[in-house]
């Protein structure tokens, strides 16, 4: 078998078994002061049902870089029908939607942000003509605050991991409480820039008396970011906007990439992984591939 592909066929059965084990994990909510904190910390649950695949990649291709190619051994058929496919084919189904949210073209919103790389912001000039001024601007402050995160690209690959955990109802919550939490820190940052709060509650109204229905929320499936979130929680929302602003919310700095003490953390462990596989891969990786080519 060929060494390239005797890593994604391990990297599917055992990462994909791990994936969906943690995925079942139950979603726990924790109240935050500051919804630009608590997005954060819902930003890294999404993903924490990943990072055993990122580790067990590691590891095999520590191994598979020692191993001759093609390599000897094979997974038996038997074990990739029934262990292999059913992880495969949610990769298969993750892939084409984001290649769909790619391609496709973006929602009808009054006023979003678009653009993976470079964001902008797509305001309708009917939507302008009806706003006071203090509600255009409140409303431009907060598409302003997604083009400063790149929020339309983090949305599609959180669309991506969430897919990657498919069906389970637990990776969806994580999501769609992502989402909320994410609208909330940019209206809090919208208000840190100066933006009246009453103003953007009264934009958020007003584009949905225009029968624009708050379910329309991205959602990965297509390339954009709409100011009025989902339905569900657009009560709150609206009564946090009408609250007067903490104290702790300072102005916003411009987000940039800074390695920190996490991402030092993990690429210690990705490097440790990875030279385990290289030392030891052989003996764990050895047995198991004989088992299965008895099949």
């Amino acid at each position: 078998m060929e060494r390239e592909t005797l890593l994604v066929t391990l990297l599917t059965v055992f990462g994909g078994a791990a994936v969906h084990a943690l995925a079942l994990l139950p979603h726990h909510t924790r109240s935050d002061p500051s919804p630009r904190v608590a997005e954060r910390r819902a930003w890294r649950q999404i993903w924490l049902p990943l990072l055993p695949l990122e580790v067990l990649g590691a590891w095999l291709a520590g191994w598979v870089l020692r191993e001759p190619d093609p390599v000897p051994d094979r997974v038996a058929p038997a074990i990739l029908m029934t262990a292999g496919l059913p992880f495969a084919l949610v990769a298969v189904r993750a892939a084409a939607r984001a290649i769909w949210a790619v391609v496709r073209a973006p929602r009808d919103l009054p006023i979003y942000t678009v653009g993976f790389f470079r964001p902008r912001i797509v305001f309708s000039p009917f939507l302008a003509r009806r706003l006071e001024e203090g509600l255009v601007r409140a409303a431009w402050e907060h598409e302003q605050a997604h083009v400063r995160h790149r929020d339309p690209l983090r949305i599609w690959l959180a669309q991506i991991a969430t897919d990657l955990q498919w069906p389970w109802p637990a990776a969806h919550r994580r999501f769609a409480a992502w989402i909320d939490l994410l609208e909330c820190a940019r209206d809090e940052e919208a208000r840190a820039c100066g933006a009246c709060g009453i103003d953007l509650a009264a934009a958020i109204l007003a584009i949905v008396r225009m029968g624009l229905p708050p379910g329309a929320v991205p959602d990965g499936t297509a390339p954009g970011v709409g100011l009025i979130g989902r339905g569900e929680a657009l009560r709150g929302r609206i009564a946090r906007l009408l609250s007067p602003l903490p104290e702790s919310a300072g102005l916003p700095a411009r987000p940039r990439f800074v390695p920190s003490a996490s991402w030092a953390l993990g690429t210690a462990v990705l490097l440790i992984a990875g030279g385990a596989g290289a030392v030891c891969g052989e003996r764990v990786l050895r047995p198991i591939l004989a088992w299965t080519s008895a099949f």
